[in-house]
């Protein structure tokens, strides 16, 4: 929102939230049965062409967030936070407006009816009036909007993004997209008044400025040093990325809209545009000081991510799949078509950390595949792969998020370290760091707590044996899981295990996300269900509670926080994560893998001492909404 926002700052849908897009509906409606009846196909194309628009926009979108994030031709180095993604996440309202403007001047004009699909002359036309009147007014318009009258009530809420990303050219006030729409009408009517127009004429336009916009907005430099080297003019003809970063950093430079000419006539081309563009196109690939390696979840979770749909991506990932998402089916077999493919791990994300420089990877792999047997093996491959890179690049830390470390598939990460002997990246499971999290996590004054697992693993058997050895009672629920720890037990440590039913009930239950509805059943009403596990458990009662899975609040000098973590909350990091982080600023120079654990109440101090905070009962606990 600008700072004084002024008269028509609001779009008129906004208030209805998620379904905005139905105010397309009856156009849309209208549209396929008249292309039935009359076969008028620039009516119905409309449709198509909104949404190649927005699929257009969302490429963009998404190359932007990974060259960013690797770091190559970055331009500025500034951060981006939440409240930039809440800003700009009504981007796509443009689109619709466009929309309504299609579908409503071609119910108005009878002449825009059954044009010719391409006119030569139409389209010089349009490349004319863009290069004179829509540039030249555009230039004195925009500069216009830096008045502090109109800046204050409008074209602040633009600037308020000072690193942009592709979608930040789309996000202005209603009454600003009003302007710049009637400045780009221009062509439009010029073809309309001269008999030349054609479907491509209005359509290209406009994927024309799109493409221009995206450019322009994005925070690597796109356009190749070759390109002006040829022709050097050119210069003056076609704007770059870092001409226009520096109107956002600056302000009062680079007003241009795609040509920098008007700057150069005018005295307003920023004297470092130059500068900037070499020192961009320079910019190497960053190198992190840690990585995290996850892996895809659902089949869903890739608008989830921080790569796909950036205002999802900025709130947790519920397992309970959206009715619109099945619309959109085929571009999800499709992407799971290219996890076949695909043989290598991308960047998601990139945090500064102090003075760390943060990564995280994903595997191309979805969870469903873990658990299958014949997949196994390219699996981990992709990890080593990914290890073996980690360690060719100096990366100090590897940090195995989800099922990268499970034990059934690589030991906890020991089948790599033991493969690789000499790797001089530590590879972290971060156990130790989940026993603290789940210890820390149980109520205070809890005397007993009803663990349930159905094999032994060293977070189990670690967290089992703390409560025993604190004298709180652990309750098991499987006969063969009780037999087992038990023989893992000083006798002493021993009597502080029970089986089900030896003593009252617990309303603390330490679950893995296998936890079955008839399990959840036997909890008494208000059980505080704690996950120990990577995943949640899937929740069968609403008249219990469900703490997050092995988590922390990050501090505020963990910088570019934009997206969540799968399940968590906003700036909320995976014990799993953190672990690598502390690993790296503690300087600790073996792996935790395997069988290896840490001192938990050391990694633990560890964690609280460089800002990590642990979630409390009022922000982790999901009650019965």
């Amino acid at each position: 929102m600008a700072s004084k926002p002024g008269i028509l700052t609001e779009w008129p849908w906004t208030n209805l939230g998620k379904f905005k897009y139905l105010v397309l509906a009856p156009f849309v409606v209208h549209s396929i049965y008249s292309y039935m009846k009359d076969g008028d196909l620039g009516y119905v194309i409309i449709l198509p062409y909104l949404v190649f628009r927005f699929v257009h926009n969302q490429i963009w979108i998404s190359l932007a967030r990974y060259r960013t994030a690797k770091g190559d031709n970055r331009i500025v180095e500034r951060s981006i936070e939440f409240d930039q993604v809440d800003r700009e996440s009504n981007w796509d309202d443009q689109i619709i407006f466009n929309g309504l403007l299609y579908y409503i001047g071609y119910l108005r004009m009878e002449q825009v009816h059954n044009l010719p699909l391409w006119r030569t002359d139409g389209m010089i036309i349009v490349a004319l009036m863009h290069i004179g009147p829509v540039e030249f007014v555009y230039y004195w318009f925009h500069r216009a909007l830096h008045h502090h009258f109109l800046y204050s009530r409008y074209h602040s809420h633009h600037h308020s993004s000072i690193v942009t990303e592709p979608i930040t050219a789309f996000v202005h006030p209603f009454a600003e997209i009003i302007a710049y729409y009637g400045i780009f009408a221009i062509p439009a009517v010029a073809t309309a008044l001269t008999g030349t127009s054609s479907i491509a004429s209005f359509a290209l336009y406009v994927i024309f400025t799109d493409f221009m916009n995206n450019i322009g907005h994005c925070n690597f430099e796109v356009i190749p040093k070759w390109i002006f080297s040829i022709f050097p003019p050119l210069k003056y003809l076609i704007y770059t990325s870092s001409f226009h970063s520096l109107h956002h950093t600056q302000f009062r430079t680079n007003y241009s809209l795609f040509m920098p000419l008007y700057d150069f006539v005018f005295g307003t081309m920023d004297k470092s545009s130059d500068t900037l563009y070499e020192k961009s196109l320079a910019k190497k690939a960053e190198v992190p000081d840690v990585v995290h390696l996850t892996h895809l979840t659902t089949l869903q979770s890739i608008y989830h991510l921080r790569l796909g749909f950036s205002s999802w991506a900025s709130k947790p990932h519920t397992t309970t799949s959206k009715w619109y998402l099945l619309l959109m089916w085929p571009v999800t077999l499709w992407s799971i078509m290219i996890t076949w493919i695909y043989s290598h791990t991308f960047v998601v994300e990139r945090n500064l950390f102090k003075d760390l420089k943060l990564q995280t990877w994903a595997i191309p792999k979805f969870r469903r595949q873990y658990f299958s047997q014949w997949q196994k093996k390219s699996i981990n491959k992709l990890i080593e792969g990914a290890i073996m890179e980690a360690d060719r690049k100096g990366i100090k830390v590897l940090s195995l998020g989800l099922l990268n470390q499970a034990k059934k598939l690589n030991s906890n990460g020991e089948a790599y370290t033991r493969k690789h002997p000499e790797l001089k990246v530590k590879v972290v499971d971060g156990s130790s760091l989940v026993v603290a999290v789940v210890l820390n996590s149980i109520p205070k004054g809890t005397s007993q707590v009803v663990l349930q697992a159905r094999s032994l693993s060293k977070v189990v058997c670690s967290i089992a044996l703390a409560l025993c050895q604190r004298g709180i009672k652990v309750v098991t629920l499987d006969e063969e899981v009780y037999k087992r720890l038990k023989e893992r037990f000083t006798p002493e440590d021993a009597t502080n295990l029970v089986l089900s039913g030896s003593t009252g009930v617990s309303k603390t239950w330490l679950v893995d996300d296998g936890l079955s509805e008839a399990e959840q059943l036997k909890a008494p009403k208000g059980t505080l269900f704690i996950p120990y596990s990577p995943f949640p458990p899937k929740k069968a009662r609403k008249d219990c509670f469900y703490f997050n899975t092995p988590a922390m609040i990050s501090p505020k000098h963990l910088q570019n926080v934009d997206s969540c973590e799968n399940w968590l909350p906003r700036r909320v990091m995976s014990a799993w994560r953190i672990a690598g982080i502390l690993h790296a600023i503690e300087g600790w120079n073996e792996h935790e893998c395997g069988n290896m654990m840490f001192d938990v109440d050391k990694v633990w101090k560890a964690s609280l001492d460089h800002g990590f905070s642990p979630l409390t009962m009022s922000s982790a606990i999901e009650s019965k909404t």
